[in-house]
């Protein structure tokens, strides 16, 4: 193969000799070990000059890596047309070429380096991303847009390839065809919230109204502080003809569920109760409220502070709470209104040994602060408290047993279809969670929240009968380190690896350690550039199941316009400008960013932990800060970031999606458990 480039000085071309003792393996270990204790100029240094001493394809791609990572795309170009000098049929060194070429705007280059790429059917979608960013560079938008068509029909990064494709057609001025573009990536990635944003924008211009306000409002819900969407609301209400309940509807209950009592086994007759704030707002705080509406499936009583009866209520009827000029009142059927202090208890009666008695609690939040956030009546067993907080609020509150609580946890943590180990695994993780962190809002006149501040209760509609025999065969079963139950974490996917506790920016917790959930990487042997393909290719693993989960749980791409990012910054920071660059300075084994420096015009924000980070970097947030970031010019002008990531969550402790992998793979609940949790102990097992 001929060289694709002017000629280029080697300054790698002489392997000076060096100590045979100091191997290379040893020399890489080094570097690495440099990167990982987060001194990156330092660490590249090591890996530049084993590169140079040796010719090591290894010393050569962690340098291209970290290169890019430090915002020194010029360096990274000139390693890696070096290292593509030594290694011309090298794929990896290609494509890591390629990339760098790309990350310094020289398109043209990067496109015929990209032509040089052997394909195969594991690489050849997101080859097809990078020669259409290439050519979306060089203003080339029908090859664009035939590369990413031939992406999408890969489906390697599909999110990434629908939202460039819609670029395209929004170019193009197609607005109707830019639209199902964008719509494609939300539907791959909810998340994706730039493209949701594009997507509204588009309906909008194709006099696609209704459409564009329902996706406006979801915007809205998951971001008070959009402006855009407010005002695009505020403009929309003139071509709207539909009722406001038509465009959002709500789902209500007709009539109770049909629902068993958990029957507790012997030496268990004094169960644990615990309160749930409900309809609580992102933070676990009490929603602003002046009035509850219930019914009951069974005849009741209504106690008050004292636990004294205020009122008999009969199955079916629907009765209310409310606050009128800073008073309480109970009000019956008929209208009738009695006044109480402080607290009032709902407490049903059911004679039936087969048949619980359940509540519904009329317009309640679920999903505060979320893209999924939603009005709606809901269900629960146990009793119901109603508290007058202060003078211009009511909580309802739900008093179940811990056991009661953990069922109704399970389909809204997990979903349901999930193996049944993986299940039982996550109501002993439950049951353990509540134990550790029950009072935590006592100062609301609650244990925990429904939120996911605590963990997401759904009641009634949180239960399956999967997740009820995961309960049951569970009961009583905690996980501890040193006889206290531990901090029971978990995120919905950690993206092949878990973080540590102190790495997510939290304190220092034994028991909660990175671990591995790849089944062939070795992991022994990280090296730093290896999160580039980790990220951007479907490597094996735990996490990678994908029966009743979306892929891009596991890996998934945004595209955030500098001009996004700009405000983001600006809202939640400071102004600094427009973005310049976005700099890892301190990333775990596990993979995760733990530091990363926004360089602007105007100034530098430094962001520290997972959770920072992810609510720093985009419209909504990040699913995780297990990423690579890379930038992308116009004109030499910084137009737009893609970060590839992987996981879902904080990544800490449980990884859900890992569990149902193992659980799939044969292994039992505590199999899984001590995997995740080495350091702790399985109480309660017979």
């Amino acid at each position: 193969m001929k060289h694709i480039f002017f000629s280029l000085i080697c300054v790698w071309c002489v392997f000076p000799a060096w100590s045979a003792a100091y191997t290379t393996q040893e020399r890489l270990q080094e570097a690495s070990d440099l990167y990982f204790q987060y001194h990156q100029p330092e660490a590249l240094d090591k890996y530049v000059q084993l590169s140079k001493d040796t010719g090591d394809r290894s010393a050569f791609l962690n340098a291209v890596f970290i290169a890019m990572e430090q915002n020194k795309p010029k360096e990274a170009v000139d390693i890696a047309l070096e290292a593509y000098r030594l290694y011309p049929q090298d794929s990896e060194v290609l494509e890591m070429a390629a990339e760098a070429l790309l990350a310094d705007g020289q398109y043209a280059a990067a496109e015929r380096i990209l032509s040089f790429l052997p394909q195969d059917n594991n690489t050849a979608g997101f080859f097809h991303i990078n020669l259409a960013r290439a050519q979306l560079g060089l203003h080339e938008n029908k090859l664009a847009k035939y590369n990413l068509k031939q992406a999408v029909k890969a489906g390697s990064h599909p999110g990434l390839a629908h939202f460039l494709l819609g670029t395209v057609y929004e170019g193009e001025q197609k607005y109707k065809d830019a639209a199902k573009a964008y719509e494609a990536a939300v539907d791959y990635d909810h998340q994706f919230a730039e493209a949701r944003v594009r997507w509204a924008r588009m309906l909008e211009l194709s006099k696609q109204y209704e459409a564009a306000y329902k996706q406006y409002r979801i915007i809205l819900a998951s971001d008070k502080k959009n402006t855009q969407a407010a005002q695009a609301l505020a403009r929309l209400k003139a071509h709207i003809t539909k009722p406001e309940k038509e465009l959002s509807p709500q789902p209500a209950f007709a009539e109770h569920t049909d629902v068993q009592p958990l029957v507790l086994p012997a030496g268990m007759d004094n169960p644990v109760e615990i309160k749930i704030g409900l309809g609580v707002l992102q933070n676990g705080k009490p929603a602003p409220r002046s009035q509850v509406t219930f019914s009951v499936s069974h005849d009741f009583i209504v106690n008050n502070s004292q636990d004294k009866q205020l009122a008999l209520g009969h199955a079916g009827e629907t009765w209310q709470a409310v606050l009128e000029n800073k008073h309480s009142y109970l009000v019956a059927p008929d209208g009738k209104k009695t006044a109480f202090k402080k607290l009032i208890t709902v407490v049903p009666s059911s004679d039936n040994p087969t048949q619980a008695a359940t509540i519904i609690v009329k317009h309640l939040m679920s999903g505060a602060g979320m893209s999924w956030a939603s009005v709606g009546d809901k269900e629960y067993r146990g009793k119901l408290q109603i508290l007058h907080a202060d003078n211009h609020n009511l909580v309802p509150i739900n008093v179940v047993t811990l056991d009661e609580y953990v069922q109704g946890i399970i389909a809204s943590e997990m979903p349901a279809g999930f193996p049944q180990e993986a299940l039982r695994a996550q109501a002993v993780l439950a049951r353990t969670y509540a134990l550790k962190h029950r009072g935590k809002h006592k100062y609301y006149g609650f244990d925990l929240c429904d939120a996911q501040n605590c963990q997401v209760y759904g009641g009634i509609a949180g239960e399956t009968e999967a997740g009820n025999a995961a309960v049951e065969a569970t009961l009583g079963q905690t996980l501890q380190y040193q006889d206290k139950p531990i901090e029971s974490v978990f995120s919905a996917n950690c993206g092949g690896a878990t973080q540590s506790a102190k790495d997510a920016g939290w304190n220092e917790t034994p028991y909660l350690q990175t671990v591995s959930d790849y089944q062939e990487f070795d992991w022994e042997h990280l090296q730093p550039y290896h999160f580039k393909s980790l990220l951007q290719y479907p490597s094996a693993a735990y996490s990678k199941y994908n029966k009743h989960v979306s892929m891009a749980a596991f890996r998934w791409a945004r595209v955030v316009s500098e001009q996004e990012l700009r405000e983001v910054i600006k809202n939640q920071k400071k102004d600094i400008g427009p973005i310049t660059a976005l700099i890892p300075q301190e990333r775990s084994r596990a993979g995760y960013v733990t530091k990363l420096l926004v360089k602007g015009t105007k100034g530098t924000v430094t962001l520290h932990k997972e959770n920072v980070i992810r609510n720093n970097l985009s419209l909504g947030m990040l699913r995780s800060s297990y990423f690579i970031v890379q930038p992308n010019y116009e004109n030499r002008h910084l137009k737009y970031f893609v970060f590839y990531g992987g996981g879902w969550g904080h990544g800490v402790g449980f990884c859900q999606t890992g569990a149902a992998g193992r659980a799939d793979a044969g292994q039992d609940y505590k199999t899984i458990l001590k995997h995740y949790f080495p350091l702790a102990q399985l109480k309660g097992v017979e």
